[in-house]
């Protein structure tokens, strides 16, 4: 890139050059003066993503750039635009103050800020994680690490690439590190979608990653993080450390501590199932997640927490049972409920204020959110210690006050301190004796020059005397020549006038110096009081993560108490059997969609493993059959995160594993067929199975022909009673009502059927789950409501009772096929088998147009269009 007229490269755009290439995947924002500057194909694509204007520099000659920046006090504006369109983005900063250099001006990257790297408010999702994931593929296993940079929590895994999937995909990272050579693997594994980096092949060493690790902890070892013998999930980590310090992110001390996400103490969601169930994200754009409806929480951590728990229930009774206890306790306590609600509020995001604290990145404005959500701790904690409930009292013994530095905010902070440090008028009164001096020369000039002159004229007797200012000699005393003889030897005369004479003294000199620079003295001296205050604060960095670890779970747990009170939701006994028993059961979910006066209707479901393991569910299309298939695994789920859940009761033996088929997901854009996705999603289920697992399994083997479907079918209900380890539990929605035949050959299997009520040739769907199998589908009934035009209805109804009554018989099916009524194509309504038509028939034939009158006439076609009229056809 050239920079000048002549051809030769200007020493700025050689700065540039050289800082660009080492930046070369990244967009550089290149400060020059007040503005942030971008260059050539960074100018092009800056412009396009922030809508500003793009123009040239050099234009017209060899050197001709394109050129497109934006003032540096906006880049609060622009970077989080730039971030969150996916840029990875280099802030090259002035090093030294232009002022003081003769020149080009030291410069050099400060930040590289990226999709999983930031701080900035606008990037970040208040209510959401911001985790940067490394993966590792090792020879057996995977490792995955995840850090969230912006609160300092650090995880790290390994398992299977299953499991490793499972795991991004219920964490959702906003930027996935992986080592070049591996980006195929990655990518066949777990597909495009994820904002990535690729790094080099080195800094996946294990070696490497176990010195990075231990060097940043200033530990020997790893054993006490619990992570010692993962070497696939420290590899990863390591690869995240190293990518901090790449992006010019040193000041991580927040980052206290890295945590084992151990497979065993959670229950199994496939990636699978955590999208059919719509824990976090909805299928539809209209569609509501279950967090949604759980999310009650009031503070961002709180918040974070819940999704975590969400995608990652239980199976330790002990813990569960602890939870529920805490928001059983809650629920009977409304008081207390509705106390811990108002000061919660008050607490604004401790995590990710403290995390700024310990990078030296927090504003004034922040410490003083710090001081007040430290200022609501207080109240919780004495409630909670006060409620004696053995679980609240333990949570609040572990809520540090930290009085000292809670007071030490409030003490040198204006409650109204501005956003930013240049501005001033951060420190309060009386802290700094200097400050106040000079804040009332700088704020109360004229007052003190009010004064000086009144005591001048006291001193001197010089009634006339005036003070005042100019550009030349600055503030000076003017004298009239009256009075002139009275003027002290002190005083220094500067300048003679026609009718006075103007002198100054040491003492204005002295203040003049004073209220010329008391300005700049005032930055300087609150900066430096407010940079002390944040060191201060660093000293609590730890015991304020621990506070907002408490209040997210205390905010949780009161959100579970929230919803179960207003929902009538009921606690459910969780245990070691072996038994799933749901007594009237509501899905969560669409009971909150329901009109206002309609209820849902509840249903019971029972599963074990010795009577009843797998359920056959037959019914109608839209009769409520895969509403009742999630509605169970979501009160599962709710149980084992020790929420109360809609029931009038509930008991849950543990589930370790949840698999579901469910609803239609179609990967037709990468090539995928229905029936090839469904196939991929039942086989990862049957080779998955545990004896504790809960299987869901809705309309499998329709993506293919009838045969082939009940085929399909039928063998995955045997597979699944006959397994010789374990008995899944297994609720199997099907329309296929030949698999009612499987409980007359099956123990365990049982079938049962959504009611539905037939009137008058229309169908009412009861919505309730009754005992025995259904014989009818219902779906020519389903495709008539939904619009289908009635000759296609008739004939689909004609075809179907051909089908029916040939069933017995010994034909082939295609024998069958082939005797079907032929369709004359001539829609004759005398041909269609349907009571009101035959009767239009009837009469038709009862008239003998030889002897009918013209009146008669009439008053025939009047009965046989109100006929009609019934049936809802059109007379022409």
């Amino acid at each position: 890139m050239k920079g000048g007229d002549n051809g030769t490269v200007t020493p700025l755009m050689k700065q540039y050059n050289a800082i660009k290439a080492k930046h070369p995947g990244a967009l550089l924002l290149f400060r020059v003066g007040d503005f942030y500057e971008t260059f050539g194909e960074d100018a092009i694509k800056a412009s396009k993503i922030l809508d500003i204007v793009l123009t040239k520099r050099g234009a017209g000659s060899t050197s001709e750039t394109a050129l497109a920046g934006f003032p540096h006090h906006s880049l609060d504006t622009y970077l989080p635009k730039l971030v969150r369109a996916g840029e990875r983005v280099a802030i090259c900063d002035q090093l030294e103050d232009p002022k003081s250099v003769k020149g080009i001006v030291k410069r050099g990257v400060t930040e590289l800020v990226t999709p999983g790297v930031s701080f900035n408010d606008q990037v970040l999702e208040k209510r959401s994680n911001n985790y940067l994931a490394a993966v590792h593929f090792g020879k057996t296993e995977a490792g995955v690490s995840f850090l969230d940079i912006s609160t300092g929590e650090f995880i790290t895994a390994q398992g299977d690439k299953n499991y490793v999937g499972k795991l991004l995909q219920s964490l959702a990272p906003a930027e996935v590190l992986f080592c070049k050579r591996e980006k195929e693997t990655f990518f066949q594994s777990y597909g495009p979608d994820f904002r990535y980096y690729a790094l080099e092949e080195w800094v996946f060493s294990y070696d490497f990653a176990y010195e990075s690790l231990t060097r940043h902890f200033s530990t020997t070892s790893l054993k006490g993080f619990g992570i010692e013998g993962m070497q696939e999930g420290i590899t990863s980590a390591g690869a995240i450390l190293h990518y901090l310090s790449e992006t010019h992110h040193n000041e991580i001390s927040h980052i206290a501590t890295i945590s084992r996400l151990e497979e065993d103490k959670y229950v199994w969601l496939d990636r699978f199932t955590v999208r059919n169930l719509e824990l976090v994200y909805p299928q539809n754009q209209d569609g509501v997640p279950l967090i949604q409806i759980l999310d009650q929480t009031t503070t961002p951590m709180g918040a974070r927490l819940l999704k975590k728990w969400v995608v990652l229930p239980l199976k330790d009774v002990v813990q569960i049972k602890r939870r529920l206890d805490t928001v059983e306790a809650l629920t009977n306590h409304s008081e207390l409920l509705d106390e811990l609600y108002l000061h919660l509020k008050q607490i604004n995001d401790l995590e990710r204020l403290i995390s700024k604290v310990a990078v030296r990145r927090v504003n004034p404005r922040e410490l003083m959110q710090l001081a007040k959500a430290l200022d609501a701790i207080h109240p919780i904690k004495k409630m909670l210690t006060a409620s004696g409930i053995p679980a609240l009292v333990k949570l609040a013994d572990q809520l540090a006050p930290c009085d000292g530095l809670r007071e030490e905010i409030k003490n040198m902070l204006k409650p109204d301190a501005p956003m930013l440090t240049n501005q001033g008028n951060m420190i309060n009164d009386g802290v700094n004796e200097e400050l106040d001096e000079l804040r009332k020369i700088a704020f109360s000039g004229k007052d003190y020059l009010a004064q000086l002159q009144q005591r001048e004229v006291r001193n001197t007797g010089i009634s006339s005397l005036k003070i005042a200012y100019n550009k030349v000699f600055g503030y000076y005393l003017e004298v009239t020549h009256a009075h002139k003889d009275k003027v002290p030897a002190s005083w220094i005369r500067k300048q003679t006038l026609v009718n006075a004479e103007r002198y100054i003294t040491e003492e204005l000199k002295t203040y003049e110096e004073k209220i010329l620079n008391a300005e700049e003295r005032i930055y300087t001296i609150e900066f430096g009081l407010f940079n002390e205050l944040v060191l201060q604060a660093m000293d609590y960095v730890g015991q304020i993560q621990q506070n907002a670890k408490v209040i997210a779970v205390i905010d949780c747990l009161s959100a579970f108490a929230g919803i179960a009170v207003a929902g009538n939701y009921v606690k459910p006994e969780v245990n070691d059997g072996h038994v799933l028993d749901i007594r009237k059961g509501r899905h969560p979910v669409i009971e909150k969609q329901l009109p206002l006066g309609e209820e849902y209707v509840p249903n019971d479901i029972y599963l074990d493993n010795e009577e009843q393991q797998v359920i056959i569910i037959t019914g109608p299309n839209m009769a409520g059959k895969s509403a009742l298939l999630r509605q169970t695994a979501l009160i599962v789920l709710m149980g084992q995160i020790g929420c109360f859940v809609p029931a009038e009761a509930a008991s849950i033996g543990i589930i370790d594993k949840i698999f579901t088929r469910v609803g239609a997901s179609d990967n037709l854009s990468k090539g995928e067929s229905t029936f090839m996705v469904e196939m991929t999603e039942t086989a990862s289920i049957l080779n998955n199975l545990s004896d504790r697992s809960l299987v869901l399994m809705d309309e499998i083997g329709r993506g293919t022909s009838t045969y082939d479907g009940i085929s399909i079918a039928w063998s995955i209900v045997e597979h699944l009673h006959n397994h010789p380890k374990f008995r899944a539990k297994t609720l199997f929605a099907t329309h296929y009502h030949e698999l009612n035949q499987l409980a007359e050959d099956l123990t365990r299997v049982k079938n049962f059927n959504v009611s539905v009520k037939e009137t008058g040739g229309k169908i009412l769907f009861m919505r309730k789950l009754v005992e025995g199998g259904s014989e009818h589908s219902f779906g020519i009934h389903v495709a008539q409501m939904a619009g289908m035009p009635n000759s296609v209805v008739l004939r689909a109804d004609e075809i179907m009772h051909h089908l029916e009554k040939e069933k017995v018989s010994e034909q082939a099916p295609k024998q069958r096929m082939k005797s079907a009524p032929k369709n004359n194509y001539q829609l004759s309504m005398f041909e269609l088998q349907d009571p009101q038509l035959q009767r239009v028939k009837e009469l038709m034939e009862q008239l003998d147009i030889n002897t009918i009158t013209p009146v008669e006439a009439l008053l025939k076609l009047n009965e046989l269009k109100l006929l009609l009229k019934d049936k809802g056809e059109v007379v022409r």
